[in-house]
């Protein structure tokens, strides 16, 4: 009970400090607390503002497309059906799975839950590892808003495809070769409440579909909101120049944009909006990183991570990822 407490008083707090922050950075400065008597905007906060809105702007169109589309297959399509789908033969099964995030268009916020599920009704460890893993970048939603985001570099969409597919395809390959028993952890076969809350919603799949939606909406919203005002602020508060050195070579300009992937946490039906945000700061590589690592790990899903696999095959499998997503967007001809 107080466990719970506990979870609902951060919640509340983080939405109210969140909220505040976004009614700041959306009034303007003549406008209440923005008077001009008591507290007048500089040219730089003016800057965030404008940076800010037009990131969240631009994403959420896309976020509500991905959350309808998350919320669908979660009501709709059952483990089972996926399961018969699956071919039997574990190397045709390894590309089945980098696509099947084409037709089932699941983001990172809700691949985990639905690949433990598989992995607890038989699918194989690799197989899902490699759904997880390419689910989020491989699917229509995505590959839209990547489109959009990189108008004067169309093929970038192309690019982060192929790069997640690659990442995805030998991730599957390591785990199969290397993983002999089930990572996932003890007792983790217990549902979380709000799925079987949906399950059992009296109004019918509908009712549970939108549901869904909704929490879900809430639940990206504020990481997608979060790395915008942090894209923001670290390109009005941090100079050019700054970034600009540490992204001089190819490697260090990776890891930067791969560091900040991984804390941004964001939703990847939105991140392309932030990664084009630095197009000028840093090269069409290091942007690729950005696309492919975060939602294939972030601090966010590296948590549920942890829940939901033995914390041995986490870290395996972290390292794993970054190196090959570090090799093969330093390989790819963007």
């Amino acid at each position: 009970m107080l466990a719970k407490l506990r979870t609902f008083f951060i919640e509340i707090m983080g939405a109210v400090l969140l909220g505040l922050a976004v009614v700041w950075l959306t009034a303007r400065s003549g406008d209440g607390l923005f008077s001009p008597g008591r507290l007048e905007l500089s040219g730089r906060w003016l800057d965030v503002k404008t940076l800010f809105l037009s990131i969240v702007l631009e994403a959420i169109p896309f976020v509500l497309l991905g959350v309808f589309f998350s919320a669908f297959i979660q009501t709709f399509v059952t483990e089972e059906q996926v399961r018969r789908w699956t071919p039997r033969n574990p190397l045709l099964a390894l590309p089945f799975a980098g696509l099947l995030g084409f037709l089932f268009p699941v983001c990172e916020c809700a691949v985990i839950p639905v690949v433990r599920r598989l992995i607890q009704k038989g699918m194989p460890v690799h197989v899902g590892i490699v759904f997880l893993l390419a689910g989020p970048i491989v699917n229509p939603v995505v590959l839209s808003s990547t489109f959009l985001a990189f108008q004067r570099q169309p093929d970038m969409a192309l690019y982060r495809a192929a790069a997640g597919l690659i990442v995805a395809l030998a991730a599957g390959v390591l785990v199969w070769l290397f993983v002999r028993r089930s990572p996932l952890r003890l007792g983790v076969e217990r549902q979380i409440l709000h799925e079987a809350a949906h399950t059992e919603a009296i109004r019918g799949k509908l009712s549970a579909t939108l549901s869904h939606a909704v929490d879900e909406f809430f639940d990206m919203g504020k990481y997608l909101l979060f790395g915008a005002l942090i894209s923001a602020l670290l390109q009005v508060f941090v100079s050019r120049d700054t970034l600009l050195s540490i992204g001089q070579t190819p490697l260090t300009s990776h890891l930067v944009m791969m560091g900040m992937a991984y804390l941004f946490s964001l939703c990847s039906e939105a991140d392309a909006f932030i990664a084009a945000s630095f197009a000028n700061t840093f090269h069409a590589g290091s942007l690729l990183a950005f696309l492919v690592y975060g939602p294939m790990l972030d601090l966010k899903n590296t948590l549920m991570l942890f829940s939901t696999f033995r914390a041995g095959f986490v870290v395996k499998l972290l390292v794993t990822v970054t190196l090959l997503v570090l090799v093969v967007t330093m390989l790819m001809p963007t």
